[in-house]
C-alpha cells in the first residue's frame, strides 16, 4: 500500500525524474507507520540565500489520523535537500512510534518514553537535556545586546535582560541577515 504523496515546487521545474523520485520515496513512509495517509513534498529554490549550501529547501509533510509531521532542510541540490527532510522524517518517525506505542505493558508513560533520545552516533538512549548552562544576566538594551552577541559569537540568539523593559527578551539572527527580537509575555 502507498500513501498519496503531493509534489510543489517554486523556482524549479519539475522534471519527470525528479517526480518519479520524490513520488516513489515519500510513498513509502506508510512502511515505517502504517496511520500515514498523505504527504505534501515542497522543493523550492532561494537564489537570495547567502551561503550557496541554504539555496535548495526541502519540505516534506506528513498527515495522518490524529498527527502531522514536518521536516525541512537545505541542501546545494534540491534532491539531496530532499533525502535529507526524508531520513529526518524518518527518525520523527521512529520518535513519533515511541512515544505512541512504547507504553505496551512495560509500566512507562509517555512522558517517561518523551524523556528517551536515541544517540545518533552510538545508537544508545541518552537523556534529553544533554546539557543546563546557567548564566548571569545583567541589563542592557537592545543595541548593547547586539553587540554583545556579536562580541560573543553567537550566532544564531541572545539572551538577555532587557533594561528598558524590565523583561527577558531574546535577540536572534534571522536568515536574512536581519534580526529579530522574542519579548515574551505570561499568558
Amino acid at each position: 500500500m502507498s500513501n498519496k504523496v503531493e509534489v510543489q515546487t517554486r523556482q524549479i521545474r519539475l522534471t519527470e525524474r525528479i517526480e518519479e523520485y520524490v513520488s516513489k520515496k515519500a510513498g513509502n513512509l506508510d512502511h515505517y507507520l502504517p496511520t500515514v495517509e498523505e504527504a505534501r513534498v515542497e522543493l523550492s529554490h532561494h537564489k537570495a540565500a547567502r551561503d550557496a549550501n541554504d539555496r535548495n529547501v526541502a519540505q516534506v509533510t506528513v498527515f495522518g489520523k490524529g498527527f502531522t509531521l514536518r521536516s525541512e532542510e537545505r541542501a546545494d541540490e534540491a534532491l539531496a535537500a530532499f533525502d535529507k527532510a526524508m531520513d529526518n522524517m524518518q527518525r520523527q518517525i521512529e520518535r513519533y512510534k515511541g512515544k505512541k506505542y512504547h507504553n505496551r505493558g512495560d509500566g512507562r508513560t509517555a512522558a517517561d518514553a518523551a524523556e528517551d533520545v536515541i544517540d545518533d552516533e552510538t545508537g544508545e538512549l541518552s537523556p534529553l537535556f544533554a546539557k543546563r548552562k546557567k548564566f548571569m544576566l545583567y541589563p542592557m538594551t537592545e543595541d548593547e545586546a547586539l553587540v554583545q552577541m556579536r562580541n560573543l559569537g553567537h550566532d544564531n540568539f541572545f539572551v538577555f535582560y532587557n533594561a528598558e523593559t524590565s523583561k527577558i527578551n531574546v535577540l536572534y539572527r534571522r536568515r536574512n541577515g536581519s534580526y529579530g527580537l522574542i519579548e515574551p509575555e505570561l499568558g
